[in-house]
This record gives C-alpha cells, sequence and structure tokens, in this order.
C-alpha cells in the first residue's frame, strides 16, 4: 500500500503548500516528505508541485492529481469498509434508486422479491438523471436506469425491454380500433415526462414519433401517472404506456402498437469500480420481477441465493 501512502502525503503537501507544515500534518520530519513527493514525480514522470525558497504551487499535473487522488483514497476507504461489514455479516443496506414513473405493483413485487432473498434494500424515486448523478457521488449503490443513457464508469445488468402502446380516452374515435400506428395520432399532442428526467430516451421517443409520421401538436410533461390520466382525460394528448396506467382508469383505454415501435428499455446500473457485493444478486431479481410483469410472479425469485438482511422501504 506504499503507493496509497504517497497519495496521502502528497494531498497534505498539495492543501498544505508548505512542505514544513504538511511535515508536522503527517508526523514525519520534512526530508523524508521532499523524498517521498519526489519519487512520486518519479514514478508519474511529471512535475507535481513548482517550489522554490518562498512559495510551493501546484502544477497543472498536480492539480489533476489531486482530485483524482481524493476519489481513489475515498474508494479504497469504502471498499474496506464494506469488505469488513460482510466478513462480519453486517453488510449495509443497498441504496437502489427506481425511476416515479415504475408502476406500484412492480414495485411491491420488487420488494417483495428483495423479501424473498432477504436482501435489504432502501429504495428511492428518482429519475434516470438524478439516479446517474448520485451514482457518480456514491451516494447509491445501483440505479434502475431508463435507456437510451451514458453510462460511462457503469457496469449493466441484463436489460429488460417492454413495448409501448398508446393511452387515449374511451371516447377517442381512435378507441374503436384493435391497434394503432404512431401515424393514426396526428393531429393529438403527447404527455410525456420531462426531457430532464432521462434525455436519452426522452429524444428517442419523440425522434421515432417524427419518423413514423407522428409529430405532437403540443407536448405536456408529467410523471405521476394520476397526473397523466388527468392530462389524457382532459385531452390535452396521448400518453406511451406499458399498458399498467390504462388499468386504473376506466375511462381511458390502452392500445397496443405495432412491434419494434416503441419500447421502454430498465436494467440495474451500478459504479464499476467500487461495486456492493449484492448488485449481481439484485440484478437477477430485478429481471425477474420485469419479465414476470410486475407482481405477477414474485414466487419465481425463492430459488435465488438467500442472504441474513432483513427489507426495508424509504431512508434508514
Amino acid at each position: 500500500m506504499d503507493h496509497l501512502r504517497q497519495l496521502r502525503y502528497f494531498i497534505a503537501v498539495a492543501e498544505e503548500l508548505h512542505f514544513g507544515r504538511a511535515a508536522d500534518r503527517l508526523g514525519i520530519a520534512q526530508p523524508p516528505l521532499s523524498q517521498r513527493i519526489r519519487r512520486l514525480e518519479a514514478d508519474l514522470g511529471a512535475r507535481l508541485f513548482d517550489r522554490d525558497s518562498r512559495r510551493v504551487e501546484l502544477t497543472e499535473a498536480g492539480q489533476i492529481l489531486l482530485a483524482e487522488s481524493r476519489d481513489l483514497l475515498a474508494r479504497w476507504e469504502r471498499t474496506k469498509t464494506l469488505v469488513g461489514k460482510a466478513h462480519r455479516g453486517e453488510m449495509d443496506t443497498v441504496r437502489i434508486g427506481v425511476p416515479p414513473e415504475l408502476a406500484g405493483r412492480v414495485l411491491a413485487a420488487l420488494l417483495t422479491a428483495f423479501e424473498a432473498s432477504n436482501v435489504r434494500a432502501d429504495l428511492q424515486e428518482l429519475t434516470t438523471a438524478e439516479q446517474l448523478r448520485l451514482l457518480a457521488d456514491r451516494q447509491l449503490d445501483a440505479g434502475l436506469l431508463q435507456h437510451p443513457v451514458d453510462v460511462v464508469g457503469l457496469e449493466l445488468g441484463p436489460a429488460v425491454e417492454t413495448p409501448l402502446g398508446v393511452v387515449l380516452p374511451r371516447d377517442s374515435p381512435l378507441a374503436v380500433r384493435s391497434t394503432l400506428e404512431l401515424a393514426d395520432l396526428a393531429g393529438h399532442g403527447l404527455v410525456i415526462f420531462p426531457r430532464a428526467a432521462a434525455p436519452g430516451l426522452y429524444d428517442a421517443t419523440l425522434r421515432r414519433c417524427w419518423e413514423l409520421g407522428f409529430r405532437p401538436t403540443s407536448v405536456q410533461h408529467a410523471h405521476n401517472p394520476e397526473f397523466v390520466l388527468g392530462l389524457v382525460l382532459s385531452g390535452r394528448g396521448i400518453a406511451f404506456d406499458q399498458g399498467l396506467v390504462a388499468q386504473k382508469e376506466p375511462r381511458v383505454v390502452w392500445r397496443p402498437l405495432p412491434a419494434g415501435t416503441l419500447s421502454r428499455r430498465l436494467s440495474l446500473a451500478w459504479p464499476v469500480d467500487v461495486a456492493h457485493p449484492l448488485v449481481h444478486e439484485l440484478a437477477e431479481l430485478v429481471v425477474t420481477v420485469l419479465q414476470g410483469d410486475g407482481a405477477t410472479r414474485p414466487a419465481a425469485v425463492a430459488d435465488l441465493p438467500r442472504r441474513p438482511w432483513n427489507v426495508v422501504y424509504g431512508r434508514p
């Protein structure tokens, strides 16, 4: 772990910008500290400090190393904590982000699946964009992301793709049809989640609509399924859904689109560098639940590995 010690020495000098004060802070003599810094510069092949008899300043290379060093040491400390707790059987709650659009019965099925496998899970309702930020900051262990999405630095579990259809008022002239094409929706507005929630999916959805002949007369934004229903019922536009929203309200209907027209693709994602020990098991659970259409087959996870944790919902 000599490299980690060198990084700690470097951080002390970088923060103090004074070798004497940094040596006092570290509890070592100044000459060995200077030797360590020179050795680190030789290993990296870069000068980290501009220094003379009156001042010490970070070079551009030193500024980059300072930011990376803090991140590396933080990840190392988290890794030690996770490994130690796993060894003692004291694993923390797994912090998992789920999209606000996730149907209630699917959420319930996920909780049932986690409980069946004795996984302690803290589910947090977050958009894909919010999940990406919290995953990068290590404030989430995993996130259920809507694709397409930039997953640099993340590992993805298996994806589950669900075809989408159209939600429209029951008294709409289009409701008499058994299936619809996107071009049939011409002249209607669209109710869709805000772009900031999942920019990749938002752009891909609107691009697909334009390609297949549906150019919405207006675009209304809504996250909450109840708000989506209210906007559809008030004639503000149609919505795309997998069919669960329409089951809650008899005044709307759901009509399928041709295969391959529109879909929603979800997968669990987690940081590559410091993965929680349970994330691979959780990815299997999520796939089982989503493929089982929510609460219809929660028992299918019973034969997955079981671990000695309880299920919780909400923040600890």
